[in-house]
């Protein structure tokens, strides 16, 4: 049973909070300099100054996945180079390829000797990882290693994969994004959701609130958004045992059931329903903006006009700065309202070990 009365009790907020995976989540903008750092002291400009013949992205377990879809889309049909998404490095990869991989498992012996295999044929990696194990063993040798200098919590090294990634793209030339502005802007959505603001001026407070005892239906306007609520799906399943659908709004439009239900639930017609009553069907639209494009803008207008009830996340209305930060704030706030959500559940810190305010 939810405990919303936990998010505006600082104090026990903490306390319930014994891993400290708030202040972990919350040092992401501190993870972004520290891995720009890292690469830097490394050589990554040097290491990565001339164009790939591919750009090999592995999406390994954890938040691999989210990083590559998210870096995919920044880089968009026009980048002059091929773009490959694997769960594991393919065996073409040769000396005039590039791979870019995260891992949080430091014993993954498929990507070890994937890494080893494709390095020793001259193909350049960079690899963020832990710096111990057969995965940075492996890498040492051949590859770029980027080892965590602010360490956290399996689970929430978005910030450092995503920054990491960056920095390798910048230097190879295809994608131009300033990593400073990027932790800038997650230091200040760590204050905006600081632990001690109420839920109504809280954004992560807020969107745990929204989502609480509802299926949250996260639709991306733009394939960015839509890349970050794989992100947001993650983080509230990892955190808060809740299940989610994501897609792009023109996909989510052709799941008619589904979007029939959406439409049902964001139109305000049933306003005198009892909300204890048939909890399993209810469910809250998240239209999730990101890109302002044409096409972007076009689906926004008619996902508006069919869903005119449902709440829109958009990061570019609050801050400036281009599109890697707001994609880059808004996985933060998923991954801050997750934690608020599953420690006010009970799915973190043990269930039970905090009861109601009386």
């Amino acid at each position: 049973m939810l405990d919303d009365s936990l998010l505006d009790d600082p104090s026990r907020l903490l306390d319930a909070d014994t891993g400290g995976l708030l202040r972990a989540a919350a040092r992401a903008g501190a993870q972004v300099r520290a891995t720009a750092e890292v690469a830097h002291e490394l050589g990554v400009e040097r290491f990565f100054s001339d164009r790939p013949r591919a750009l090999v992205l592995v999406a390994t377990p954890g938040v691999g996945p989210a990083v590559a879809a998210l870096v995919t889309a920044l880089l968009g049909p026009r980048c002059p180079v091929p773009v490959v998404v694997s769960d594991d490095v393919p065996a073409w990869v040769g000396a005039l390829d590039v791979v870019l991989a995260h891992t949080e498992d430091p014993g993954d012996v498929r990507l070890a000797e994937s890494v080893d295999r494709v390095a020793r044929r001259g193909a350049r990696v960079l690899l963020t990882a832990e710096p111990e194990g057969p995965v940075a063993a492996a890498a040492a040798r051949h590859a770029l290693l980027v080892p965590p200098r602010v360490p956290v919590p399996r689970g929430l090294g978005f910030a450092r994969a995503f920054s990491a990634w960056l920095v390798a793209l910048k230097a190879l030339g295809l994608l131009d994004v300033d990593v400073q502005a990027v932790a800038d802007e997650l230091d200040r959505e760590a204050e905006r959701c600081h632990p001690q603001h109420e839920s109504f001026v809280n954004p992560a407070k807020t969107l745990a609130l929204r989502v609480a005892d509802r299926t949250p239906l996260l639709w991306g306007l733009d394939d960015l958004a839509t890349a970050v609520a794989a992100h947001g799906a993650g983080m509230l399943a990892a955190h808060a045992g809740v299940v989610s659908d994501v897609a792009g709004y023109p996909q989510a439009s052709t799941r008619s059931a589904l979007h029939r239900r959406a439409v049902g639930g964001t139109s305000g017609a049933d306003i005198f329903a009892d909300p204890d009553e048939e909890q399993d069907g209810l469910v809250r639209v998240l239209l999730l903006a990101v890109r302002r494009d044409p096409q972007a803008e076009f689906t926004r207008r008619v996902a508006m006009e069919t869903l005119s009830g449902a709440d829109v996340l958009e990061p570019a209305e609050e801050v400036g700065g281009g599109e890697a930060v707001c994609a880059a704030l808004l996985a933060l706030r998923f991954e801050l309202a997750a934690l608020y959500l599953g420690l006010a559940a009970g799915t973190l810190g043990g269930p039970g070990l905090y009861a109601p305010a009386v």
